[in-house]
């Protein structure tokens, strides 16, 4: 396990097998600060900010450096077994006819329902194949990050749209501190570019404070995954809404 300093970013090397199944604190050596095992807190910008060096910079790796992409299960017919592809073709063209026959042109900045959202994952195993699944059911092209240097490197080789980080992600190397660094770094109209989303096993689903004080767009409890979809829909079209004036004087797209 590796702990880093929050104070003055270094890095102290746990023994896994020594160390207690419950948080536990340390002393650092270098600045005597005392240091938490425990997950990092998103709401802690400072920390977030403190954690020293990216992975993403740092001792490459012969694993995949960036997030996978997302495949759900493939569909089998019942009768002769073959792979049912043409669902994805059938959804685009459907999408295509409904906007030639002219139904945005209540709002020319809404974004086609065929441009898909790229939302990027972090997440903790238990979550991670459920939350995907789920959000590839509902339009968008998903990208699972499994490790920290993923995370970062997906963030910064492609545009995301949508970013859900749960806590509990890759906690060996403060994956969530990462993550939250990587976003909080981000220049305004970047940032006003991608809706943040925090997955939390204690803040109550569209918390407006707990979101604030988290420094995200959105919190949505794990017990609410099964409504995950239409809580990103209320949630993005309220955002949208929020800035439905500057895409307009920009000439953007809604997120």
């Amino acid at each position: 396990m590796i702990i880093v300093c929050q104070k003055c970013s270094t890095r102290l090397q746990i023994d896994d097998e020594k160390s207690p199944q419950r948080p536990f604190n340390v002393r650092c050596p270098k600045c005597n600060n005392t240091v938490s095992s425990g997950p990092a807190n998103p709401a802690m910008e400072q920390s977030a900010l403190a954690v020293g060096g990216s992975p993403a910079t740092e001792h490459p790796r012969f694993e995949q450096s960036t997030a996978r992409a997302y495949a759900p299960p493939t569909a089998v017919t019942a009768t002769n077994g073959n792979v049912n592809s043409n669902d994805d073709a059938l959804r685009m063209l459907v999408d295509l006819l409904s906007k030639s026959s002219g139904h945005n042109t209540e709002n020319p900045h809404a974004r086609p329902s065929w441009d898909k959202r790229k939302a990027l994952l972090c997440a903790s195993e238990p979550y991670r194949e459920s939350v995907a699944g789920k959000l590839a059911d509902s339009g968008f092209e998903v990208f699972v990050a499994e490790d920290t240097r993923q995370a970062v490197e997906t963030m910064r080789a492609n545009k995301m749209d949508v970013v859900l980080l749960e806590p509990q992600f890759d906690p060996a190397e403060q994956g969530s501190a990462f993550v939250v660094r990587e976003i909080n770094v981000l220049r305004p109209p970047q940032r006003r570019r991608l809706f943040f989303v925090l997955l939390s096993p204690s803040l109550r689903t569209m918390d407006a404070h707990g979101a604030f004080l988290s420094n995200v767009n959105a919190v949505v409890n794990i017990t609410d995954i099964d409504e995950l979809p239409r809580i990103l829909d209320v949630a993005l079209r309220e955002f949208n809404e929020l800035y439905r004036d500057f895409y307009a004087a920009s000439g953007l797209k809604a997120l």
